[in-house]
């Protein structure tokens, strides 16, 4: 039999996880030794692909051949990234091949036998295309994907498993691409999620983008050229920008050399120059937890423990905002940056449990991220469309949710329902994520017809329309999210992949 794993696909980084014979979470090192992989892919001449360190290296050296931050375009139908053999690869074809690398150093640091299946984590607010993007890449790389988590819920898992703690916690997780805020009560190894918001592009990126502008204005000011004329000196002042963050996490400021245009210059920030630039990103996920604590109607004082996770809560300005608004200093592991991918081997030994391997007595509730609904017209005559909301955002998983609505027109034949996700009214700020054309008797109108949708425990959706007039199904359907790629893409790739040499 084959092994499963946990793997957080990460924006920047990325980790695999075990459970082991003792029934703890283990991180597995990869073929380089490190614990976690940076989410970077090289292509090379010869068709064959770098992934990792000594990929993020060659960014500064052939920026037009190297990928990284795919994970903020998982679902994006649009991004294509042009290799230089000439072929054109999906974000999930990018991410299969960091699946792909992960897979194969997991089998090589086990050294007995296939990794044959796998959870995988993705952002909690992450929508029904991303989703299924992420789910596609596992099929790519050769993976049976057994459950798409919630990063949120992966954290608090390795937490609990460790801890040893019941009560209500609050998980804040900002990891480099994306950010996640979730309230959860833990009780005698049941994880039940109350309510969880985010953004998909608020993390630590966004950081070094403020960072490496303000350094590069710095320069020109001392008069250097503008460093992101070029893709070299571009991807180079990222990777200073970077380090200098990370140093400002640990020390008052750092010293950055750059170089251009036959200029060198050694520019000097603080942590609080840095802070000062970013305190407007901070804020955004200050007040999205703010909001969510309000949501629930806990107050701060019912929440009994807040946990840092993700990579990017090193900064020191994180903790001491959390400090400020929860009014008592967060839970920081030593291993925040893995506590994703150790919940994510947890919940893996708990779908496919392993021979002399003690399995997890963990039950997990988790939420939706988003609202369901569909496209109706508005009552006030106007003939506008609006969004329906019929589940609700942060509904219990597995869920259920209908409505009834009415034809609009007289001997009426055909319904066009348009499913939707997200949580506004007005059609412009959410996201349509399928549609289909049903055949209805030619009714006076007025006459009523229910949808129902059912929303599974990795947040993938199913709809059947009902005639009330004869109590008898119209249809019913998979959302078939144009987002993402076919059965024949993913097959197609497949091959691809299998054929593609990793290192």
């Amino acid at each position: 039999m084959g092994k499963a794993v946990g793997i957080d696909l990460g924006t920047t980084y990325s980790a695999i996880s075990i459970l082991n014979e003792s029934g703890n979470a283990e991180i597995l090192a990869n073929r380089d030794g490190e614990r976690t992989t940076p989410s970077v892919v090289y292509f090379q001449d010869d068709g064959s692909v770098l992934i990792g360190t000594m990929a993020k290296r060659s960014a500064a050296v052939a920026p037009l051949d190297v990928v990284d931050f795919v994970k903020r375009q998982m679902g994006n139908p649009h991004w294509r990234f042009d290799a230089a053999n000439g072929r054109q690869f999906s974000p999930e074809e990018v991410s299969a091949l960091i699946l792909k690398r992960l897979k194969e150093d997991a089998e090589l640091y086990l050294g007995d036998g296939a990794v044959t299946d796998a959870v995988i984590t993705v952002p909690a607010y992450f929508d029904d295309a991303r989703r299924r993007a992420t789910r596609d890449a596992g099929r790519i790389a050769g993976l049976n994907v057994l459950r798409v988590l919630n990063e949120p819920t992966a954290a608090a898992l390795a937490y609990g498993a460790e801890a040893r703690k019941d009560g209500t916690l609050l998980v804040f997780d900002l990891g480099g691409g994306t950010f996640d805020v979730t309230v959860m009560t833990i009780t005698k190894d049941v994880y039940d999620v109350k309510a969880t918001d985010g953004l998909h592009e608020l993390g630590g990126k966004d950081w070094d983008d403020r960072l490496m502008a303000w350094l590069n204005q710095q320069f020109q000011n001392e008069g250097g050229p503008d460093l992101t004329e070029t893709f070299e000196s571009e991807a180079d002042l990222r990777e200073k920008a970077e380090a200098a963050k990370r140093t400002l996490s640990q020390a008052p400021s750092t010293k950055v050399i750059l170089s251009g245009g036959g200029v060198t210059k050694s520019l000097t920030v603080s942590r609080e120059q840095f802070e000062s630039l970013t305190v407007d990103l901070l804020n955004q996920a200050r007040d999205l937890t703010i909001s969510l604590i309000e949501e629930t109607g806990l107050g701060w004082a019912g929440i009994d423990h807040v946990l840092l996770a993700g990579g990017s809560i090193k900064m020191p300005m994180v903790a001491r905002m959390l400090e400020e608004i929860s009014g008592r200093p967060p839970l920081r592991a030593s291993n925040s940056d893995e506590l994703v991918a150790l919940g994510a081997g947890i919940q893996a030994a708990i779908e496919a449990p392993a021979a002399g391997t003690p399995q997890p007595r963990v039950i997990v509730r988790d939420v939706t991220s988003q609202g369901l609904g569909v496209a109706v017209l508005a009552d006030d005559g106007s003939g506008r469309l609006i969004n329906s909301i019929v589940v609700p955002r942060n509904t219990k998983i597995p869920a259920k949710g209908s409505d009834a609505f009415v034809t609009s027109v007289e001997g009426q034949t055909e319904l066009h329902v348009q499913v939707t996700q997200g949580d506004d009214e007005d059609l412009a700020f959410v996201k349509e994520i399928g549609d289909q054309r049903l055949t209805i008797p030619p009714y006076p109108k007025g006459a009523p017809v229910r949808v129902e949708f059912a929303y599974d425990i990795d947040q993938m959706v199913s709809i059947a329309v009902y005639d009330l007039t004869t109590d008898s199904l119209l249809g019913s359907f998979e959302v078939d999210n144009t987002a993402n790629l076919s059965d024949e893409d993913i097959r197609a790739a497949s091959v691809h992949n299998n054929d593609t040499e990793v290192g």
